[in-house]
This record gives C-alpha cells, sequence and structure tokens, in this order.
C-alpha cells in the first residue's frame, strides 16, 4: 500500500467515524465507481491500526470522564460511575452476539451492493432528521435505553447506516440528553474495538509479513488526528441540532447510488 493511500484512507476512518455518513457505505461506494483495484483493499492489519487509533482519538477527547469513570468504579460502589459502565456493558452486547455468530453473513453484505447501500443511507438520513428535530432533554441514558442503542449499533453494522449517527439519533429519540447521547455513543464503542483487536491478536489473523511501517504509521496519525477533530465537532454539532445538513447529505448520496445501480 502507498503512504498517500494509507493517508487518505486514514483521513477517512478518522472522519466517518464520529461523522454520522458511514464509512463502509462510502467505501462501497467509491469501488463501485472506481473499480475494485483502484481502491486500495486494506489489509486487516491496516483496518486494526485505524479503528485503533480512532478509539485512541476518543479516549483523548473524553479522558477525563474515562479517568473519573475508573475512579468512580474502583471504590467498588453502585455508583453512577459504575452504573455507567454497566450501561456500556449491556450496549455491547447486540454487536458482540453479531460478530460471533453471524459474522460471515456480514461480510457477504460488502459485496458492492450499492442499492442496498443506498437504501441504508436513506435510513440514516431519516434518523438523523428526525434526531434533529428532537427537543432537548437533561435525561441520562437508562439500562433499557442502553440495550436499544446498542441493537442499532448492532444494526450500524450494515454498509450504509452509519454507527455514529444511529447510535446518537436511536438515543435522542428515546428522550435522551443530546450531549449525554453523543457522549455515550463515541465511548461504548470503545471497548469494541479493544475486544476486536484482542481477538484477531489471540486468533493470529494478524499478518505481520511484509507489512509497510511508514504507511502504517501514516495511516494511523492521519486517523487519530482526524478523528480528534470529527469527535469534537460532532459533540458541538449534536449540542446545537446541526444534524440536519449531514441527513441531506446522506439523503442526496444515497439516491445517488440508488440511481447509478438502476441506470447500470
Amino acid at each position: 500500500m502507498e503512504t498517500i493511500d494509507a493517508i487518505i484512507l486514514g483521513i477517512i476512518q478518522g472522519l466517518t467515524e464520529f461523522l454520522p455518513v458511514s464509512s463502509s457505505g462510502h467505501l462501497e461506494i467509491a469501488k463501485a465507481l472506481l473499480g475494485d483495484h483502484s481502491v486500495p483493499e486494506e489489509s486487516l492489519l491496516f483496518t486494526v491500526v485505524l479503528h485503533f487509533a480512532t478509539a485512541l482519538s476518543t479516549m483523548v477527547i473524553f479522558r477525563k470522564d474515562i479517568f473519573l469513570l475508573i475512579k468512580g468504579a474502583l471504590k467498588f460502589e453502585w455508583n453512577e460511575d459504575l452504573q455507567f459502565i454497566t450501561k456500556i456493558v449491556i450496549s455491547m452486547i447486540p454487536a458482540v452476539i453479531i460478530g460471533l455468530f453471524f459474522e460471515k453473513q456480514l461480510e457477504s453484505l460488502f459485496d458492492g451492493n450499492i442499492l442496498l447501500v443506498g437504501a441504508m443511507l436513506i435510513v440514516t438520513s431519516v434518523l438523523l432528521f428526525l434526531a434533529d428535530k428532537a427537543k432537548d432533554t437533561e435525561k441520562p441514558v437508562t439500562f433499557k435505553n442502553a440495550f436499544i442503542i446498542g441493537v442499532s449499533q448492532a444494526i450500524a453494522m450494515l454498509p450504509g447506516i452509519s454507527r455514529s449517527g444511529a447510535t446518537i439519533s436511536t438515543s435522542v429519540l428515546l428522550g435522551n440528553d443530546k450531549t449525554k447521547a453523543a457522549r455515550f455513543s463515541f465511548l461504548m464503542v470503545v471497548p469494541l474495538i479493544f475486544g476486536k483487536i484482542a481477538k484477531d491478536i489471540l486468533g493470529g489473523e494478524l499478518n505481520l509479513a511484509n507489512t509497510d511501517i511508514t504507511a502504517l504509521s501514516a495511516g494511523f496519525i492521519a486517523a487519530f488526528v482526524c478523528g480528534l477533530f470529527a469527535c469534537t465537532w460532532m459533540i458541538s454539532l449534536v449540542k446545537k441540532s446541526k444534524l440536519s445538513y449531514f441527513a441531506i447529505y446522506c439523503a442526496i448520496v444515497g439516491f445517488i447510488a440508488i440511481g447509478y445501480t438502476v441506470l447500470n
């Protein structure tokens, strides 16, 4: 993989991990438009590195929150911090089930099915539009909410459904505070990413042979820096109810993708 390709993929990963536009959907569209060989295929190692970079950027942005959560949990009391961590664990259950038992079926959907991507982008658009119009509250995420948001995160494994868009929208539509919804959405994915990394390492699936360290490092830095920017920006947009811009964007891209499929 060329260094410039690694940087481009790093930028895409860093931005779309947090902005509600679906990184998987955009990559499938790019493959269809440019050809499978025009977009470099990400090795498992490179994918893991990029996801680690965005997880790390999340931890940097929420470092104070994470420190307080750990500090509170170490008191071994049923306090707000331990309850929040428990909610994170509950939210992971649907995605873990899908990842463990339906991985092959899920992978089969990433075969250039642009019609599916377009339809799912429109679904993302509707969710964002509804969430943008929802009234802001001070209601925190409940245990029941955590599981429902986790279901939306599992559904967001489909190409074209934005993970951040689906989870934040679901949380807001459940009546949760928008800032708390964004915080929960970004923190809930961190343990999943580290869990996936651990699974791949322990399973011996990472191939270190013929690895271009320069390209790998460039992709990591690009994803990390863009992740810092996108995460901060997304939190601000949610607070200001600016998700409608992304709703319009996803709808336009979705209809173009469907039109492209029909005409070809």
